[in-house]
């Protein structure tokens, strides 16, 4: 849909994207500054697999001042982006024949990662009713001799839902009665949450600290998606194997992201809160203009920063043109090719009749978008 929408621009037309989960604002100046640095310093060469010791040692602290986490060097792993790590975690332990239980709506590339590795993606949907989050008897329902993985993505991208530590603790409680079940925990959005608390599972169940991945990353709380640095801290034997297949395949990320990465995770936070509230202040605009539009459903998200809105009310309807919107991403292209809005069908996210609205654009931006699918769905018949 972004790609659509970069061609539909060059060639003159008038497109908000609201399809890419990329924060709009620059970088914090002292990370920048640090970046600066390490290139003036020289700190350009190859570093260990890994990640640089600083880095490791900077993560391994935050971990410890978050969440009371106590990890070596040795547990934690740095690479290209969380995308990379999480790709980096199945690919090292899953063998065909393995099964990852996936609770969906999920992000499009954990069921792919998953078949890449050559095992096989268990979907259990997770229903709007239930906040779009996974349930102990799901849960327990999709186990069997084969799981090696449940993915756990809180807050969640596309529909911003956010567990608590109640609901994790009552997943833990099943997780117990099955030790070749492992999780791993994507909390990519950790500092993007809102009137709630965010929890980790290793929090209410430190038992299971053998059998947990934590991934994270430095993109999308302080703006650093093109710096491309994830990481993932857990058991050694794992980050191990994690840091044999990227060895073979990247070696390791940037130098300078790496350096750049130390004062984000370590330094002034301020930034963090600063961004928090301006997300809030976006979610309460879009969602209180989208459920204006006719046809349209939209929830109130806990965290990140999209609203993942039911388009059921639509299907079954025609445009002013006489085309018929049989499914989401019908209503998905419509808004694009006829009012120049990008967003993402949720059957994209194997959750049909839904559509992915990225708010981290400016309010000015958002406000002009959702007066724009207002009168898209008022156009339908």
């Amino acid at each position: 849909m972004t790609a659509r929408a970069t061609a539909l621009r060059s060639g003159g037309v008038s497109v908000i994207v609201l399809s890419q989960g990329e924060p709009d604002f620059p970088t914090p100046p002292s990370i920048r500054d640090a970046g600066v640095r390490a290139i003036g310093e020289g700190l350009t060469r190859y570093t260990a697999v890994a990640g640089v010791l600083p880095l490791r040692q900077a993560i391994c602290a935050k971990l410890r001042r978050d969440y009371q986490l106590d990890y070596d060097v040795d547990q934690v792993t740095v690479g290209c982006g969380a995308k990379q790590v999480i790709f980096n975690a199945l690919y090292a332990s899953l063998d065909a024949g393995d099964e990852v239980i996936i609770p969906t709506p999920c992000w499009v590339s954990y069921p792919d990662m998953v078949a890449l590795a050559g095992a096989t993606a268990i979907l259990v949907p997770c229903e709007p009713e239930h906040g779009f989050k996974l349930r102990p008897e799901a849960l327990a329902a999709a186990i069997t001799e084969r799981t090696k993985w449940l993915v756990l993505n809180s807050p969640s991208n596309p529909t911003g839902a956010v567990y608590s530590a109640r609901e994790l603790a009552a997943l833990a409680e099943i997780l117990r009665d099955h030790p070749q079940v492992h999780v791993l925990s994507d909390d990519i959005y950790e500092k993007l949450v809102y009137d709630v608390a965010f929890a980790t599972i290793l929090a209410v169940a430190p038992e299971l600290s053998e059998r947990v991945l934590i991934v994270n990353g430095v993109s999308k709380a302080n703006a650093m998606t093109g710096w491309r640095v994830g990481y993932a801290a857990g058991p050694t034997h794992l980050i191990k194997a994690m840091n044999t297949i990227q060895g073979q395949t990247s070696s390791h990320t940037s130098s300078i992201s790496q350096y750049a990465a130390i004062e984000a995770i370590g330094g002034d936070q301020c930034h963090v809160a600063d961004f928090r509230t301006e997300f809030q202040k976006r979610r309460d605009l879009v969602v209180d203009l989208l459920n204006q539009a006719p046809g349209l459903t939209c929830a109130v998200p806990d965290g990140a920063f999209y609203v993942f809105p039911s388009c059921a009310g639509l299907i079954g309807k025609r445009t002013t043109q006489g085309k018929l919107i049989t499914c989401d991403t019908d209503f998905t292209n419509y808004l694009l090719d006829d009012f120049g809005i990008a967003t993402v069908p949720g059957s994209a996210f194997l959750a049909p009749s839904f559509l992915r609205i990225s708010y981290a654009s400016s309010r000015t931006e958002l406000d002009l978008a959702c007066k724009r699918i207002i009168d898209a769905c008022e156009a339908l018949r």
